[in-house]
């Protein structure tokens, strides 16, 4: 009789674990800095609608 070889399947969720990963990282450097940006824009009209008003 001939040998059937058989392979275990390789695990999915270290790929799963790896996609989150990248995805919170390019969440954090791109996503987050663009709400940073957009209060400090609020707060510099803020500033000058004050500085205009006296």
């Amino acid at each position: 009789m001939a040998e059937i070889k058989i392979e275990k399947k390789k695990p999915v969720w270290p790929w799963i674990a790896a996609i989150l990963l990248i995805a919170a990282i390019v969440y954090y450097i791109f996503l987050r800095n663009d709400e940073t940006q957009t209060e400090r824009s609020v707060e510099i009209e803020n500033a000058t609608s004050t500085d205009t008003i006296k």
